[in-house]
């Protein structure tokens, strides 16, 4: 009988999987091109400003998204079942693929954090209330997904086109000032107000600062599982490639794209009606602060200009809000996935009454609100601060995945697909070293997430009774598929059973059960023992007969009658014999059975050691071709 596969629905098509995608990932554009204008560049100085040097920042930034967009086509060819750095490092180690997915831990929570900041900012929630009202958003997110993520899952899909039209309609409105812009920009290498020259390690060290837009590009490769089938594949040999291209590229353009144009629309504001500082008071809604700016410029009505600023703040506000939702669902759904790996505590796939985990949920609010506590003291850098803790995880995420896929000899790639993604896999392990250096906060942030990942591992593992996750040679030898032996089975109907009875005992219905499965007959043996010295042969002191014995009419009488009632035939065999286990023998041989049923025998040890036990004696001379199974 043919065995049936169970497979998750592929339900989701290239428009919904590139929604989903830019709900995080297109998002980043609300605060790249803010925090590249603004942040520090750790030059010695006191928060030292890129301002008007940051375009290169920024184009480098987008170059680098491009090509992540790219080895991730890849990547999800290569893993039509889900290919996120848990999955594609598992193929390696199962401690690597643990470390990636601690990365990503840290990753969704501060993106959850940073998500949910930017959207208070954008929706106008003032400085001092920042971290409140982000941290009441975490608890409120958090409510809606104790029903389930069905009830906010589409919330992205609604708005990325409005998204879109924002992205389009600002880029639209400075289109007449972005040549004149380019006047105003400034080489990386011009001297700071002190005289001191920008050098390459510090054009360097803020571009690494500056890496936020590479946020959501896991989350389409964990989508392949669900992706619809290309034309022509199987769900048992799913190909997903047409589908995962089509979902990455657009948005992938409209990111580089996007980025770059707005980035150069935000320098391109005239000096002389917003000033640098003027900029970088509006650095966390800097989307907003455009298209305020360029609808002032454009129509010259403070009425449009203040409802165009407010379409904007809300569209990117929700979107924001969207992204909260989506990091905190993976969250769940990253913490409920090792559990059921073994990977973290059982406990954790407990689900309440709409199928949510507890434990999951729980921690997928704790941790953002934890990390948005850190902000308390300066509410006025706090975009900053998350910025800084937030890169150094989804930057390592991203290079795990692509150093697990860049060495796995069993993926089909071309040498130019696998070279390329070596050589951004050395890139981007160059800019987690980078961040790991320049940003200690983020450094111990992320050492103390994998420190309890794998403390929690450690301890649900033990508890598990787990004491090691990797082998020897000799156990995998010995475990190895050639090793196991090749068992030819006996499934042929018909086969006859003998069993034999010394009174209405439970190894009868067993007996009567085999026999009825293997739809053969069932022979019953009572073995009437005599053990007096008879004068002459047995056989002339006349025949016996079952009918005549009690005990044995008893037994044979009710196995007939359950025979007929389960459509087995009983065949009652009856023998007086001093010699049971000799008899036993015999008539299995005679008969040609397949199988011996013997109940376990419930003599003392004294009977034991002065008669023997049937059942060793049996089973010491019983044909190899036949099957000995004792009942107890």
């Amino acid at each position: 009988m043919e065995g049936l596969g169970v497979h998750r629905p592929r339900n989701v098509d290239w428009k919904r999987a590139a929604a989903l995608l830019y709900g995080d990932w297109g998002t980043s554009k609300a605060y790249v091109i803010g925090l590249a204008f603004a942040a520090p560049i750790f030059l010695g100085q006191k928060d030292p400003i890129w301002g008007y040097r940051c375009l290169p920042v920024i184009l480098a930034v987008c170059f680098l998204t491009a090509l992540v967009a790219y080895n991730y086509m890849v990547v999800c060819r290569s893993f039509p079942d889900g290919g996120g750095v848990y999955s594609a490092a598992r193929s390696q180690s199962r401690f690597l693929a643990m470390l990636g997915a601690l990365l990503l831990v840290a990753n969704f929570t501060v993106t959850a954090a940073l998500s949910g900041w930017s959207a208070m900012s954008y929706l106008g929630v003032p400085k001092e209330h920042l971290t409140m009202a982000t941290m009441g958003l975490m608890l409120f997110v958090g409510f809606l997904n104790f029903f389930g993520p069905k009830h906010t899952g589409s919330l992205a899909v609604w708005l990325a086109m409005p998204m879109v039209l924002v992205v389009v309609g600002l880029i639209a409105l400075s289109a007449p000032y972005l040549l004149s812009g380019l006047s105003q920009l400034e080489p990386p290498n011009t001297p700071l107000a002190d005289g001191k020259m920008v050098g390459v390690t510090d054009v360097w060290i803020a571009f690494c600062g500056a890496i936020l837009a590479l946020s959501g590009v896991e989350a389409i490769a964990n989508l392949t599982g669900v992706m619809k089938l290309d034309p022509g594949s199987t769900v048992d040999k799913p190909v997903v490639t047409r589908t995962a291209i089509k979902s990455i590229l657009p948005v992938g353009l409209e990111v580089v794209i996007g980025t770059s144009l707005l980035g150069l629309a935000l320098l391109a504001l005239p000096k002389e009606i917003d000033s640098e500082a003027d900029i970088q008071a509006h650095y966390e809604d800097v989307l907003r602060f455009m298209a305020e700016k360029y609808a002032d410029l454009t129509f010259n009505s403070p009425l449009v200009t203040k409802g165009i600023g407010l379409s904007v703040g809300i569209i990117v506000g929700l979107l924001l809000i969207s992204a909260v939702n989506t990091a905190i669902a993976a969250l769940i759904g990253l913490f409920y996935m090792l559990s059921r790996d073994g990977e973290m505590p059982r406990p954790f796939t407990r689900l309440n009454v709409h199928g949510v985990p507890w434990w999951p949920l729980a921690l997928a609010i704790v941790l953002p609100v934890a990390v948005l506590s850190l902000t308390f003291a300066q509410p006025e850098q706090g975009l900053i601060l998350l910025a800084g803790l937030y890169a150094i995880g989804v930057v390592g995420a991203i290079t795990v995945n692509l150093g697990s896929c860049t060495f796995n000899k069993a993926l089909s790639m071309h040498w130019i697909e696998r070279g390329i993604m070596g050589l951004s896999f050395l890139a981007l392990f160059a800019v987690e070293l980078t961040i790991a250096k320049t940003k200690p906060d983020a450094l111990y942030f992320t050492l103390i997430v994998v420190a309890l990942g794998f403390s929690l591992r450690a301890w649900s593992q033990r508890r598990a009774g787990y004491r090691t996750i990797t082998v020897t040679e000799q156990v995998a030898r010995v475990v190895a598929p050639e090793s196991v032996p090749d068992f030819q089975l006996r499934l042929t109907p018909g086969q006859s059973i003998l069993v034999a009875a010394r009174g209405l005992t439970p190894v009868l219905s067993f007996a009567l059960e085999e026999a009825r499965l293997r739809q053969g007959p069932l022979y019953v043996l009572y073995v009437k023992e005599l053990s007096v010295s008879l004068p002459g042969p047995l056989q002339t002191s006349g025949q016996a007969r079952w009918q005549d014995d009690p005990q044995a009419a008893q037994i044979m009488y009710s196995l007939m009658e359950q025979g007929k009632q389960h459509e087995v035939p009983v065949v009652p065999v009856y023998v007086v014999s001093a010699s049971p286990a000799e008899t036993i023998l015999d008539l299995s041989a005679t008969l040609g059975i397949d199988t011996l049923i013997l109940g376990s025998p419930n003599r003392n040890a004294l009977v034991n050691l002065l008669k023997g036990n049937v059942v060793n004696a049996v089973a010491k001379s019983l044909p190899e071709n036949i099957r000995l199974l004792i009942y107890g």
